[in-house]
């Protein structure tokens, strides 16, 4: 019996998915449903616009404000559901020039209406509130304020909310799965700093002798989490790219200390959106403008508004993390957060368990960028890298209705899952119409799972039902099991979590073309011409799997 070197891949599933079976069921707290589920009370009304108005006070980090709701009711209700975290008090809600009557329950504000709003119509109430935000003590790894200062000593501030959720800062209906079409962010800042947010800059105002207000509207459906506060001594540069949809603004904004650094953000911007508007189609927010901003962490995908963070050097803070050299070429925090336009902010998860939709695809998005830049082989060498950083220690899935995303391998292993179907499919050309495809057929919506399962096998022709099964909903990774008979003849079977699992594979004998076969979890025979086990050779560069050879 010989086993094949992957065959250290095989244990490794093997042992993390046992480690899975002996973990304690995670106990999802009240406070994580009322965040996490589509109650009676938020399903009421959909939401139609914002107007978010809020004054900063850095000195005591201290925020102030209100936020108009304006939605339409989708049933008759008297009581909805809200969201603002609880440090943070409500200090009225306005409907028709009276108070309303409200209850909080953890992070959820319950509000009474004195009268049923019917179903069809449209009506607003404003929510006044105030107080200390949370601050993030690791930008945007934790959420809240990043309360920071420049080098000059003058204020440098942002706010980072992706997973934690946007109720950390300002009260709105606080979930993915409902986006408002269109907001109006009102910021008001002391004199000597700016404010940058989503969108675009349609008014500046005087508050007093010490605040002046920025106004910017978001032309575009926004999710809650996306939506931010940007607040330094920014000097602004613009520009007009040449896009598939026309002229694009791109404006930047870096610290006046940092004005001589735009140049690269300039390359760099440029070539990011050549690439992914070839792979991907145009970028989805022409009417509210591409933005790159500078900030104290490294970055977020807010959406027209990307935060910046990495110091204006190539790769990852200077690292390329795949180890193939191709991860140095490029700005790593530009191409990867603008990946998030389409995957993310264009098409959105419903729920924060389906994160790996704008994850997986962001990955395998910078494999993409080297693609249309340095060729296909780079990108399929830059994937590989990153396998070092795969844990197979939970599912990339995470559970509905509980505000809870999937395990962190939703990036690498999600990236590497894309490169495998795109092998699979093995017509590249039908590949990218996919990719476009999806940002067309589900632009400025929100989906699931089984969206993007249903669309890729129909356009694809292939049902890819058990492959997304195994890599997406279980934590361990499939093994080819290939086994030489008596007779000499060589067969083989997927070895998976996933019930009655099959996945096409590319395998051919040595020095000969691999050829794409589809295996299911039944000894096969392998079509070959084969003196011995020896010389079957499997696709383990672009397929993400175990193997054992048994002779």
């Amino acid at each position: 019996m010989r086993y094949a070197l992957l065959f250290l891949l095989y244990i490794i599933a093997s042992d993390g998915a046992n480690a899975q079976l002996m973990k304690a069921k995670e106990i999802f707290s009240k406070a994580d449903s009322l965040r996490g589920t589509l109650t009676p009370f938020r399903t009421c009304y959909d939401i139609k616009y914002y107007h978010l108005d809020v004054k900063v006070d850095i000195d005591n980090r201290f925020i102030s404000g209100s936020n108009l709701f304006k939605f339409e009711s989708v049933e008759d209700f008297t009581r909805l559901q809200f969201d603002l975290f609880d440090n943070l008090s409500v200090d009225r809600i306005l409907y028709q020039g009276q108070d309303l009557p409200f209850e909080r329950s953890y992070h959820a504000v319950f509000v009474e209406f004195p009268n049923t709003i019917p179903k069809g119509k449209i009506d607003s109430f404003k929510v006044h509130y105030s107080g200390n935000p949370i601050a993030a003590t690791r930008a945007p790894w934790d959420g809240g304020f990043d309360w920071k200062m420049d080098s000059k000593g003058k204020p440098w501030v942002a706010t980072a909310c992706q997973g934690l959720g946007a109720s950390v800062w300002w009260p709105n209906k606080d979930h993915q799965s409902d986006e408002v079409d269109s907001m109006l962010i009102s910021v008001a800042v002391p004199k000597d700093v700016m404010n940058v947010s989503n969108g675009r800059l349609i008014k500046t105002e005087i508050v007093d002798q010490d605040y002046t207000k920025y106004h910017w509207k978001v032309h575009n459906p926004i999710n809650n989490y996306n939506v931010a506060l940007n607040i330094g001594d920014y000097t602004h540069v613009k520009e007009i790219y040449s896009g598939e949809k026309g002229p694009l603004s791109i404006d930047y904004y870096v610290l006046k200390e940092n004005k001589d650094k735009i140049s690269h953000l300039q390359r760099n911007a440029k070539e990011t959106l050549e690439a992914f508007e070839h792979w991907f189609g145009p970028y989805p927010f022409y009417e509210d403008g591409y933005k790159l901003i500078e900030t104290a962490h490294l970055g977020m995908e807010h959406q027209s508004g990307i935060a910046y963070g990495n110091k204006f050097i190539n790769g990852y803070l200077g690292r390329d993390n795949s180890g193939s050299g191709w991860g140095l070429k490029w700005d790593f925090i530009v191409v990867h957060e603008s990946g998030h336009e389409w995957f993310g902010n264009n098409i959105t998860s419903k729920d924060l368990a389906d994160m790996w939709i704008h994850e997986s695809f962001t990955n395998y998005s910078e494999a993409l960028f080297i693609d249309y830049h340095y060729g296909k082989a780079a990108g399929q060498a830059y994937i590989w890298g990153n396998r070092q950083g795969i844990l197979n220690d939970a599912p990339l899935q995470g559970p509905y209705g509980v505000n809870k995303e999937g395990s962190g391998d939703m990036y690498v292993k999600g990236g590497v899952l894309h490169n495998m179907i795109r092998t699979i499919i093995d017509d590249d050309e039908t590949w990218r119409s996919i990719l476009r495809g999806l940002n067309n057929d589900f632009y400025h919506q929100t989906v699931d799972y089984q969206d993007i399962l249903t669309y890729l096998n129909k356009k694809s022709g292939i049902d890819f039902t058990k492959v997304f099964e195994q890599y997406i909903q279980h934590a361990s990774i499939p093994v080819l099991e290939i086994v030489q008979r008596d007779n000499g003849r060589v067969f083989c079977r997927w070895i998976a979590e996933t019930p009655d699992f099959k996945m096409p594979i590319h395998i051919g004998a040595k020095g000969q073309t691999k050829i794409r076969y589809d295996v299911g979890d039944t000894y096969q025979p392998l079509p070959l011409k084969l003196n011995s086990i020896d010389e079957v050779e499997v696709d383990t560069f672009n397929y993400y799997i175990g193997v054992i050879e048994y002779r």
